[in-house]
């Protein structure tokens, strides 16, 4: 017998269902190996010295380094394994800065969900927040994914 894929079906989500991820804390080497992959060396987030009086009081890990430890998050809960035809579009609002150190989990809720014209299949809408770990907000979007049914 073989893995079974977990995901859920179109049909399985329910409207205002919320489902949490698991939570992970933000190193440095985290930023410092994103800022590698995606050449972003902002001093925002690598130099110290430029960042220490800085309104922020230091460097804040990249939003794009966080939304995709996000998606990793949801990723790691399986409801999206096998199911995923597509991701249609993704929206982000980066409402808080996230601090080497600072712990982050995710949590998403089905606000919408469309048939398709394809009867295999169907469109579903998801508010994504991530939060800290005081549980204020960092991001908040919205994705939009089609799934088998």
């Amino acid at each position: 017998m073989g893995y079974k894929l977990r995901g859920k079906t179109f049909d399985n989500f329910i409207i205002d269902e919320e489902i949490f991820s698991a939570s992970r804390t933000i190193t440095e080497a985290d930023v410092i190996n994103f800022a590698g992959l995606s050449g972003d060396f902002n001093p925002l987030h690598t130099d110290e010295d430029f960042m220490k009086n800085s309104a922020f009081g230091g460097r804040i890990a990249h939003g794009a380094l966080v939304s995709a430890v996000a998606s990793g998050q949801v990723n790691q809960l399986g409801i999206f394994e096998g199911t995923t035809i597509a991701v249609a579009q993704v929206t982000t609002r980066y409402t808080g800065a996230v601090r080497f150190g600072d712990t982050i989990k995710t949590v998403i809720k089905c606000i919408d969900k469309k048939e398709s014209k394809k009867p295999d299949r169907g469109v579903a809408t998801f508010q994504v927040t991530v939060f800290n770990q005081l549980d204020q907000a960092v991001q908040e979007g919205e994705w939009v994914i089609i799934l088998s049914r």
